[in-house]
């Protein structure tokens, strides 16, 4: 490999009132595999009041990286990269976010890729849990990286069943694709999917690198998982709302399947001929959810987990499918402004 012609990584981290959740990720950092004379690490702090100034300081006095440490009110994620990305020296911007883990291959995997291919413009990697996390964090990653839930959308396996948009967890660019796409947007949800968006439709290269890996924590409580993929799914009609381009047949489906299953079993217990249609149904995606929940239970070695996840499950295709509708209603049956994702 030659290391003369690698780019040097700039690793750009937005935190807001996130400094547990720094303890864990900036020593990760330190700990890459990938010499640290190839890479320097930019957290942006976003106005944070938990202490994270005092945590920083004591950290970059200790780190044996090159780490910058900037400050800017609280104007959110999308302002706060932006403002990384033009304090940034390397040659690819290399994003993760602050509830993430990176373990000590990640940026030599990504090294790896530009390796094998120079040609790369932008890049994204996935997400998964890790041994130590909570069955319930299991159970949302499970739920959110299975091909028969999100997966199959989000890039969590090679196959998918829409377009794969890299998204700020885990995603990278090359410092000349920006100015030709511009940087991300100032609102507060899928500023990432709406800049992926616009770096795939500039013609530039995007692959996904299946090994290029992070640990996400996500939401620790099952009110915080159903509050935040509500607004995903508020979110998809607002970046449909920016381009038609970004609303694919496929994001209709959590909707759909909600309201004809609240219908059907409405029906069903209405009129006694679809109630045995009914059990067939319920008794199919029973089998389907117990075979999930038994093979989380298997990959983690958790009954807890694999108890969790038809429940998160549920949670995941309620919530996406109550915000895409209200969204939907809103925005584009009734015209109305944006409510859920003001800019910051």
């Amino acid at each position: 490999m030659d290391k003369a012609n690698l780019p040097f990584f700039s690793v750009i981290i937005p935190s807001y009132n996130r400094k547990d959740d720094l303890e864990a990720l900036l020593p990760a950092l330190v700990n890459q595999t990938l010499p640290t004379d190839q890479y320097e690490v930019i957290l942006v702090d976003d106005g944070s009041t938990d202490g994270t100034d005092e945590f920083v300081n004591a950290f970059r006095e200790q780190a044996i990286i090159q780490f910058h440490f900037l400050k800017q009110d609280h104007r959110g994620a999308g302002a706060a990269r932006n403002y990384g990305m033009r304090e940034a020296a390397g040659q690819v911007f290399v994003f993760i976010d602050s509830d993430c883990i990176a373990p000590p291959n990640w940026l030599a995997e990504i090294q790896k890729a530009f390796a094998r291919d120079p040609s790369i413009d932008a890049f994204g990697g996935r997400d998964d849990a890790r041994g130590d996390f909570s069955p319930l964090q299991k159970a949302i990653n499970y739920a959110m990286t299975s091909f028969l839930t999100t997966g199959g959308l989000r890039g969590g396996k090679k196959k998918r069943l829409a377009k794969f948009y890299p998204r700020s967890f885990n995603m990278g660019v090359r410092r000349e694709v920006i100015p030709r796409t511009g940087g991300f947007g100032h609102f507060k949800r899928a500023h990432d999917i709406e800049l992926s968006h616009r770096i795939i439709q500039s013609g530039a290269k995007v692959v996904y690198l299946p090994d290029a890996v992070v640990f996400h924590k996500r939401r620790t409580s099952l009110k915080t998982f159903f509050i935040q993929i509500f607004n995903w799914g508020f979110a998809r009609i607002n970046l449909y709302k920016m381009d038609s381009k970004m609303l694919e047949s496929l994001h209709f489906a959590p909707a759909i399947g909600l309201w004809v299953s609240l219908l059907f079993t409405g029906f069903a217990f209405m009129y006694e001929p679809l109630f045995v249609c009914w059990k067939i149904v319920v008794g199919f995606v029973g089998i389907i959810l117990v075979g999930m929940s038994l093979n989380a239970a298997v990959r983690w070695k958790s009954l807890s987990t694999g108890f969790l996840v038809p429940l998160v499950i549920g949670l995941q295709v309620s919530a996406y499918g109550l915000g895409f509708t209200f969204a939907f209603i809103w925005r584009v049956l009734l015209g109305r402004r944006n409510l859920l994702d003001k800019a910051d």
